[in-house]
């Protein structure tokens, strides 16, 4: 079967995704908290889960910001896409260049003065499980965490998936809800600590899924 290179797929999803999110009802809750200029100015890191990414990609492109993306080839596409919509892309993962990562993604925030975006249960899941990787870099960076859902209201479902990933149907109702920054403490080599923070922001996620 023929395997189409990752910039020939990223180059048919490019306009795909610009198109379909035209079409999506997007509401945006406590976006002020999110824009807050101070928020900003601490390169927030924004936490969300990697079957939720479809509404968020057109929602906030050109807003100068990096995201995490995977080394696999799955990331290659991915990562392709999101620079088309003006973000900046750090690749590795807690499976693949994981520290080196996450240093990479400290020092693009230091030298730009921005945040970075995260799936805090990617790249192979488990799903809505919250990995380390985020913790650490908010410790690394002394950013605070920002938790961000995007509940849609109906969407395919990919179940073969690892994270199921959702897709959502045109002209469909996409509601994102942004939480409030939450401050870590210092977990980095207290790895029990560690443990309870990633626990912590994944009650946090579901209860901001439920709002």
């Amino acid at each position: 079967m023929l395997r189409l290179p990752p910039r020939l797929i990223a180059a048919i999803l490019v306009p795909l995704v610009r198109v379909w999110h035209l079409t999506l009802k997007i509401e945006r809750r406590n976006l002020d908290v999110f824009k807050d200029k101070a928020l900003r100015d601490r390169r927030p890191v924004i936490i969300l889960w990697h079957d939720e990414i479809f509404p968020l990609i057109a929602s906030h492109a050109d807003e100068h910001m990096a995201c995490v993306v995977s080394q696999s080839r799955d990331g290659e596409i991915l990562a392709r896409v999101l620079e088309a919509f003006g973000f900046r892309t750090v690749r590795g993962s807690s499976s693949r260049g994981g520290m080196r990562a996450l240093v990479g993604a400290k020092r693009f925030m230091e030298e730009q003065g921005v945040g970075v975006i995260f799936t805090v249960d990617g790249p192979r899941g488990p799903r809505h499980k919250v990995k380390p990787g985020a913790v650490f870099l908010a410790n690394l960076a002394g950013s605070p965490v920002v938790p961000v859902r995007a509940v849609m209201e109906r969407a395919k479902v990919f179940h073969k998936a690892w994270d199921k990933f959702q897709l959502p149907w045109p002209f469909s109702r996409c509601v994102i809800t942004y939480g409030t920054p939450v401050d870590l403490p210092d977990c980095t080599r207290d790895p029990e600590e560690m443990q309870r923070q990633c626990e912590a922001i994944e009650k946090m996620m579901n209860e901001l899924g439920n709002a």
